[in-house]
């Protein structure tokens, strides 16, 4: 059991890191907007609100859920922003 424990929390830190590697990612796609080759829209948006809502949900639960919290935050800031670089 406590092997399971172990290994559950190594994938859920590997899970967080991921997690923020993928909001990263859009910081070439920001680039390419800002330059004027405009990608979609939509897809950073959808990515904004998830990731807005499941902030929220790791803050109000009862044990706020850090790891979760900090996983999302910068796929709420680089999602809305990739969003708003991509309008034209």
């Amino acid at each position: 059991m406590k092997e399971e424990t172990k290994i559950i929390r190594i994938i859920g830190r590997l899970a967080s890191v991921m997690s923020v590697l993928m909001y990263v990612s859009y910081i070439p796609q920001i680039i390419s907007n800002l330059h004027g080759n405009y990608g979609d829209p939509i897809q950073p948006l959808v990515a904004g609100v998830n990731c807005t809502i499941w902030v929220i949900y790791g803050y109000f639960k009862a044990d706020r859920d850090w790891p979760i919290i900090m996983a999302n935050i910068p796929g709420v800031f680089l999602g809305f922003y990739t969003f708003y670089t991509a309008l034209h």
